[in-house]
């Protein structure tokens, strides 16, 4: 297996103002575009040829990575010209591949961070002899994703769609969002047209008697698709909970970019990513959180689980905890945020505009 296709041309809408300026893919999580660490481990397990499935703001993606030869790589680029689903993303770029009709080609989706051990879901796909092979981890909740119960062999039996009745949970597998397709089936999906591979493609092909195995691994799984889980996923990487080989410097309670100005008496844990350019005040203590590129935390101002972007500001003794302030935002001095708040790129929000408590 040396070939791979790489989904990453969704809008992102559930990570929004994330999203507004940078495709989901290339929005930074321990220091590099979250691409970047799903191609190095992709390289890491022997595949040399990826073809990026592209779409939403898909002129960002090639003048960064190029031809991926930095990765050791060889990158090529398809955009759709309309979005066309999952399976019409797949069937979109089927024309770049190398692979031979019976050879595995590796698939998988722009927005997961995993351990998953890609080598033993080739060799799960080559040992059954399979159509396709999914990646399946096991969830406490499983009715926001789809459901793919198996036999005791592992062979998928059928696909359920987000269950919400305690009878529709027949098992807490779940579609992980990577795939090992047999490189002739791929030319089973209609051209042409918006196709879902969860909703069209796999039932299609169990109704038609294809082969479809599941693999169980419930290593590090984590879905970024919004901006609570963004942050998290971004922490875990610097803590050395999720494995990648891209991060850029070692594993622990925070990673600063080497560029980036933090004073001596701020504090920085939980796996605090401070980018190139950015600038932290003086007793300053942000937990578990990222800040992009350019951006400034005012000296005293206190952020937990958040992510700032690329050249917002954050004023002096601001409490920020689980937001998201949009690129080039400002939150002046004194303002008081908390879950779920979303500030939008560009915003100004004067001093002590949002509070939830006395401002005495």
């Amino acid at each position: 297996m040396t070939e791979a296709i790489l989904l990453v041309g969704g809008k992102g809408t559930r990570l929004r103002p994330l999203t507004v300026h940078t495709p989901k893919p290339m929005v930074p999580a321990a220091g590099v575009p979250f691409l970047t660490h799903q191609l190095a481990r992709a390289r890491a397990a022997g595949v040399e040829h990826i073809v990026l499935a592209t779409s939403y703001l898909a002129e960002v993606f090639e003048p960064y990575f190029g031809d991926g030869s930095s990765l050791g790589l060889h990158i090529e680029y398809v955009t759709e010209a309309e979005p066309l689903g999952t399976g019409g993303a797949i069937r979109n770029v089927a024309s770049r591949l190398h692979s031979a009709p019976d050879d595995p080609v590796l698939i998988f989706n722009g927005d997961i961070l995993t351990g998953l051990d890609i080598p033993a879901l080739v060799a799960t796909h080559q040992s059954w002899g399979a159509d396709v092979s999914l990646h399946l981890t096991r969830v406490e909740d499983p009715r926001a994703y789809g459901l793919v119960p198996t036999d005791t062999s592992g062979r998928v039996q059928a696909f359920l769609e987000k269950p919400q009745t305690a009878e529709e949970i027949v098992t807490d597998q779940i579609n992980a969002g990577a795939y090992v397709f047999r490189r002739s089936v791929i030319d089973t999906i209609p051209a042409g047209r918006p196709v879902s591979v969860e909703r069209e493609t796999f039932p299609d092909l169990l109704s038609s008697g294809a082969h479809l195995q599941g693999m169980v691994d419930s290593t590090y799984w984590l879905d970024l698709g919004t901006p609570q889980a963004f942050v998290r996923g971004s922490a875990d990487l610097v803590l050395g909970r999720a494995p990648s080989p891209a991060v850029p410097g070692r594993c622990g309670d925070c990673l600063v970019l080497p560029s980036a100005t933090v004073a001596p008496d701020a504090k920085l844990t939980a796996g605090t990513v401070v980018g190139e350019d950015a600038t932290i005040g003086s007793g300053a203590r942000i937990s578990g959180s990222t800040i992009l590129a350019g951006a400034v935390v005012a000296p005293g101002a206190i952020i937990t689980d958040s992510l700032i972007g690329a050249r917002a500001q954050v004023g002096t003794r601001s409490i920020l905890t689980g937001v998201v302030v949009g690129d080039g935002a400002t939150v002046g001095p004194d303002n008081e945020l908390r879950e779920g708040v979303r500030v939008w790129c560009d915003a100004v929000l004067p001093a002590g505009a949002v509070r939830f408590s006395s401002d005495q």
